[in-house]
Formats: C-alpha cells, structure tokens, sequence
C-alpha cells in the first residue's frame, strides 16, 4: 500500500474555489459554462488608441476558434480538442480542461469595426480593438502670458 501524504491547506483550497465557484454561478448565470465547458482566462485593458484582449488558449489551432464583433458584443468561440483517446487511456489524473467554450464582452461604440486584428502567438490570443479617430480626444494646451 503506498502512502500518501495529506495536506490540510490542500483540501481548504479545494473547499475555496467551489464555494467560489458555486457564488459564481448563482451570480452569474448568464456567463457561466455549462457541463462539458471550460472557460478561457482573459485580460482588457485600455490604450490611448485601443482597446486589447488577451486571452490565453494553449492548445488550441486557429481554426478552431471564431471571433465576431456584433451588436456591440465580442464573442470568442472555440474549442480544445482532446489530444489521446479517453477511451482507451488509462489516467491516473486528468487535469487539464477540454472541450468547447465560449466568451463574450461588452464593447463600446467607439471601436473602429474595420480595424480589429487578432493574433495568436505561443498560445495567447491578443485581440486589438483600434478605437476610431474621430473619438480620441484633443488636446488643448493651454498658454500663460
């Protein structure tokens, strides 16, 4: 018999992220996954001339994912494919979330729609939203005499 080690802060962070995750999803219905999903983490953040997100997606093609912008929505839709067979594997663990997913954010009106680009780079999709000329603020400075 092998003997394993027990961890106490183990078992109350495991107790913390589902009482985390059950206040989640009682709050936030609308964006929470579904069985069989998994969410992707993403950062926004905002430039002077853009607004950009990232989000990370290790695993996951290009092709095997769809970005639109519509009605003021960003949606980001994909999915990471299992890379062994389930069936016939025999896992002592299985970590890693897979499946399909799906994210979406509020944008403003102020986005160019003619000027958003999406890259895809070691696993982290970067998606610039360039805002449009005409909202950038100007600048006025102002002279002492």
């Amino acid at each position: 018999m092998a003997i394993v080690r027990w961890d106490p802060l183990k078992d109350l962070m495991a107790m913390h992220d589902r009482i985390n995750k059950m206040f989640n999803d009682s709050f936030d219905k609308q964006n929470a996954p579904s069985y069989g999903e998994w969410m992707p983490p993403v950062d926004i953040y905002e430039t002077e001339d853009e607004i950009v997100v990232v989000s990370e997606l290790p695993g996951i093609d290009e092709n095997d994912m769809d970005i639109q912008v519509s009605e003021g929505v960003l949606t980001l839709k994909g999915e990471k494919k299992y890379p062994l067979d389930r069936e016939s594997d025999n896992y002592y663990r299985l970590e890693r979330a897979y499946g399909k997913f799906q994210r979406s954010f509020a944008v403003p009106n102020t986005i160019d729609m003619n000027s958003i680009k999406a890259n895809l780079k070691d696993g982290v999709l970067k998606i610039a939203l360039k805002k449009r000329a005409e909202i950038k603020p100007t600048v006025i400075k102002v002279e002492t005499e």
